[in-house]
């Protein structure tokens, strides 16, 4: 189950120099290796940049890469997730002993650009840029095919982590999808000069042009194992762009070649109900092995999400489904039985959803169940979506179909609906597929709806926020206001 990856000293020493800088403007120091000499050094020794791409790959894990030392919610990628699923309230907090992500759930940082809720999301995925255009410049640049193969897969899967940081800062920090609009600073360059936003339309853009380059780089690629990116993740991300964008013909093609030629299987129901904890399981498309060489315990999505791992989730900060959300999942569905439904103090708890398979309530200390980033239940999810949106309703009820006969339900029910029935029920189904694995705020935005808390919330009962609202989207953050001087006079 357990891949370790060790890195060369010289490889980790490059990671120090790039992965670590106190941010992503900072310069590098002067006595490292320069990059002229990482570019020589690159053409025939991969080992050299592949050792900072695993670097990147450990920051999307390590805690403190949102730029803090204590907040226990800063520990990468499933940090942000744990944040979207607040955000779209699908997750609740059903009680707050401890106080991490209460003035989360009750919108207060969102609305306040000096909160460091905003500062972390902002300063890790610029943080995977940094390191990202580093790879890049030292593999001959962002029009670059390097000759030699490993180089070459090295250069997809950074640009395809790039675009991913992108995308999801264009999330968080957008109301909604609006070309014209300017959002962000585009860094496709190691520069160290502070730039403007760029609009919209130029970062999606870029985004495309990115994922299509990562998409032939590593068309020969065999990954080792699934923490690395292949040309089907990169698919997969770019399905997730063409959603935002509207280009439900790409988004179509792309899933659709993911689900037939990727070598993906859907959960079965005894994997459902298996604890998500395995990144060897067939459904999983890409997540992180968590070795104990990672060091993670409490500070960890686990440790916030899981009731027999050490931490939050058992010592007084549960995270429940939405009380709503959970009665719209039927009685046959075999995902009800992921949600403790017994009234108590578990009462709605991922007790059979997200677990240590020693299932001792409190026990896991030391970390090594495995994170997961994407799988191709999703890819059915995305593929019924644009099939309804492209004017495919009988290829959107098939799709959709194939997932929920796994899920014990019969599809029949789906013959009698169409147009904004059928997607308001693939949007449901997406909701309780993915509930807690970062994506319910990614579809809440895509489909344009308003989110609505249940009655297990500690705030905000009943209360209906639409998708675009400035509550449900970050602020950029007082830091890059004060230090770049042309969002300043922007904002």
């Amino acid at each position: 189950m357990k891949n370790n990856i060790k890195l060369s000293i010289f490889a980790a020493g490059l990671f120090l120099m790039f992965g670590c800088a106190e941010d992503y403007l900072d310069t590098a120091p002067t006595e490292f290796i320069s990059a002229d000499d990482l570019q020589n050094a690159a053409v025939n020794n991969p080992e050299v940049v592949s050792g900072i791409l695993s670097g990147i790959y450990t920051t999307m894990v390590n805690t403190g890469t949102g730029g803090t030392d204590l907040d226990h919610d800063d520990f990468g990628q499933k940090g942000y997730d744990i944040y979207s699923d607040f955000l779209s309230s699908d997750m609740v907090l059903a009680a707050s002993n401890y106080g991490w992500y209460r003035a989360l759930t009750e919108y207060v940082p969102t609305q306040d650009f000096t909160s460091t809720t905003n500062y972390k999301p902002w300063r890790y995925y610029y943080r995977i840029i940094r390191s990202s255009n580093e790879v890049i410049a030292t593999l001959g640049g962002n029009d670059a095919v390097p000759e030699l193969a490993e180089n070459r897969w090295v250069l997809g899967q950074a640009k395809t982590l790039r675009a991913h940081a992108y995308f999801y800062l264009t999330q968080f920090f957008a109301n909604s999808y609006d070309p014209s609009a300017e959002i962000l600073p585009l860094y496709i360059e190691p520069v160290q000069e502070a730039l403007p936003k760029s609009t919209t339309k130029v970062v999606f853009d870029y985004m495309i042009k990115d994922l299509t380059d990562a998409i032939s780089l590593l068309s020969d690629f065999d990954r080792a194992n699934k923490s690395q990116i292949n040309q089907y993740v990169t698919k997969g991300v770019l399905a997730y762009v063409y959603g935002v964008t509207g280009e439900a013909a790409q988004m179509k093609a792309l899933t659709e070649d993911i689900i037939t030629n990727g070598g993906f299987i859907l959960m079965d129901a005894t994997e459902v109900l298996g604890g998500f904890n395995d990144i060897n399981t067939p459904g999983w498309m890409w997540g992180q092995d968590i070795t104990t060489d990672l060091g993670l315990d409490l500070v960890s999505w686990w440790g916030q999400i899981d009731l027999f791992t050490y931490s939050y989730a058992w010592a007084g900060d549960p995270k429940t489904i939405d009380k709503g959300l959970f009665d719209a999942i039927p009685a046959k569905d075999v995902r009800k039985g992921q949600f403790y439904n017994v009234a108590g103090g578990y009462y709605l708890m991922p007790l059979n959803k997200f677990y240590d398979p020693a299932r001792k309530i409190g026990g896991q200390r030391v970390i090594t169940t495995d994170y997961i980033y994407m799988r191709v239940a999703e890819m059915y999810l995305l593929n019924a979506e644009a099939a309804a949106r492209g004017g495919d309703e009988p290829g959107a009820r098939t799709r959709l179909g194939e997932l929920l006969a796994k899920r014990g339900i019969d599809p029949a029910y789906l013959n009698g609906l169409s147009g904004a029935a059928l997607l308001d029920e693939i949007y449901l189904q997406t909701r309780i597929e993915l509930w807690g694995e970062g994506k319910s705020y990614l579809a809440l935005k895509r489909f344009k709806k308003s989110t609505t808390r249940g009655s297990n919330h500690l705030s905000n009962v009943g209360v209906t926020i639409p998708y675009n609202d400035e509550r449900l989207t970050f602020e950029i953050p007082e830091s890059e206001i004060q230090n770049n001087p042309f969002i300043n006079t922007q904002n």
